[in-house]
């Protein structure tokens, strides 16, 4: 059965009318949302006619339009494997990567500082954002509403909607600084929204992820770590806790992750991390299809330089120690007899083979090791700090930190992070934003100024909605 609508076609008409605003796209986004669904399930009423609250009445449709915003994130949003991902982005806006690409593409801005508030690259990551909030909001009222899903379903299904509403939520706020929480589909409200101050919006994550992890099973039943489960959940609440401040609660979230032994353990072969079998792995997206590989891959690897687009820099080369693994499984080398340039290898696939073996990985739990041992420094813990890192370290070949004083181990984890979450998510830019070393680390790069710690809120935005204002300072 063939949609009457095409989604593809929907999104061009958007753009080719200018519709670029946070209300009308929150507006526009559960029409996409019902597009979406026809991709994953078959049903026997015509998606044109598929009424709002009729996808909630059955599991089937219900778990259908959870499965879609999965696949918003993965292919459309700040977490895409795409060039248009944090990954990629934040990757040349602090100082992992190398532009090699051309000057036109929106990389450009953001390798250069030089990100305007008009820039379609800016409110892409707003706007599709937005889009997968008010389609989580959609779910959670709509299964709320429903007569009919069983207890459990309904759940789970709001369960996982909590978490990925917190998560986009997450990367929003430490993107724009201030912005608005949306936790309804009511457009009048959504259109004159206030923004919030970051502590605020802190405190609307974790309220969320406290009631995801409430809902949320333990068990995966995908079994391919794609469906987040409650130790997703406590994850991201160890992530929040930490750049919130709070180090007793950050480092007991990841304490209850890194406790269940039986499901996570870290990988002692490095090639095999990125493995969709990982068990380190806390929570993946699957590829589009079967047989395809991950979009980071197809991004990052590279067979023959120049580089075409992007390579790890020079840097970021410089930051291993001799003798660390993770420079031989995670970064390989490129030479054309005169230059070698590096990209990263932690996906090692680009082309389609017969079965995906590497996925997305979004959660991890290293990273759980590494916001226990800061949380655990910053609590004035440092011999269990000390512990977590060596973790991290003596796996990728390397001998217990030699930190002794707080601030040398607080310094010892801002390292590790930088060599273990390098082109992930831009772990890299927010972590020299909370340790307060931007203008340090970034200060002598082409077009930095200390406002960039923020991106500019959309132009378009503010216009449609002055209630936005002001503008991020810089802009």
């Amino acid at each position: 059965m063939k949609n009457i609508f095409d989604k593809r076609n929907t999104l061009l008409w958007l753009q080719k009318k200018g519709i670029h605003s946070l209300a009308f796209a929150l507006s526009a986004a559960l029409l996409l949302l019902l597009f979406a669904c026809e991709s994953f399930v078959e049903t026997d009423q015509p998606p044109s006619q598929l009424a709002a609250n009729g996808i909630f009445e059955s599991p089937t449709t219900a778990n259908a339009a959870m499965i879609a915003i999965y696949a918003q994130l993965r292919s459309s949003t700040l977490l895409t494997g795409s060039p248009l991902g944090l990954s990629n982005q934040l990757g040349h806006y602090a100082d992992e990567l190398t532009f090699y690409g051309d000057t036109e593409n929106s990389t450009f801005g953001f390798y250069t500082n030089s990100l305007l508030a008009s820039d379609d690259a800016v409110a892409g990551l707003w706007t599709s954002s937005y889009h997968v909030i008010y389609n989580t909001n959609a779910l959670i009222e709509g299964v709320t509403a429903s007569a009919d899903l069983p207890v459990a379903t309904a759940e789970q299904l709001t369960g996982e909607a909590l978490f990925v509403r917190a998560l986009v939520h997450f990367y929003l706020v430490n993107l724009y600084g201030n912005i608005p929480y949306i936790s309804t589909t009511d457009y009048r409200q959504n259109r004159v929204v206030n923004r919030m101050s970051v502590a605020n919006v802190y405190e609307s994550i974790i309220a969320d992820l406290k009631l995801a992890n409430s809902m949320l099973g333990e068990e995966d039943a995908s079994g391919e770590r794609v469906q987040p489960n409650r130790y997703a959940a406590q994850a991201l609440l160890a992530r929040t806790y930490l750049y919130a401040g709070l180090w007793s609660e950050a480092s007991n979230a990841a304490s209850a992750v890194l406790n269940n032994t039986t499901a996570y353990a870290l990988q002692d072969d490095l090639n095999s991390a990125f493995l969709n079998s990982s068990r380190s792995t806390i929570w993946q997206f699957s590829p589009a299809y079967s047989g395809n590989s991950t979009e980071e891959g197809g991004l990052f690897i590279f067979t023959a330089g120049p580089p075409p687009f992007t390579a790890l820099s020079d840097a970021l080369m410089a930051a291993f120690e001799p003798m660390d693994k993770r420079k031989d499984d995670w970064t390989n080398a490129i030479t054309d007899g005169t230059t070698t340039w590096f990209h990263a290898n932690k996906y090692k696939d680009n082309s389609s083979t017969a079965f995906s073996e590497e996925y997305s990985v979004i959660f991890r739990i290293e990273e759980q090791y590494l916001i226990r041992g800061e949380a655990r420094a910053r609590a004035g813990d440092l011999i269990g700090a000390k512990e977590d890192l060596n973790v991290i370290r003596n796996r990728a070949g390397l001998s217990a930190t030699q930190a002794v004083s707080q601030q040398q181990i607080l310094d010892a984890i801002l390292q590790e992070r930088r060599v273990e979450l390098f082109t992930e998510h831009g772990h890299r830019f927010f972590d020299l934003k909370r340790y307060e070393k931007l203008d340090e680390v970034l200060g002598g790069k082409i077009g930095w100024n200390s406002t960039d710690r923020l991106l500019p809120i959309p132009e378009a935005e503010i216009l449609l909605n002055p209630n936005l204002s002001p503008q991020n300072p810089g802009y």
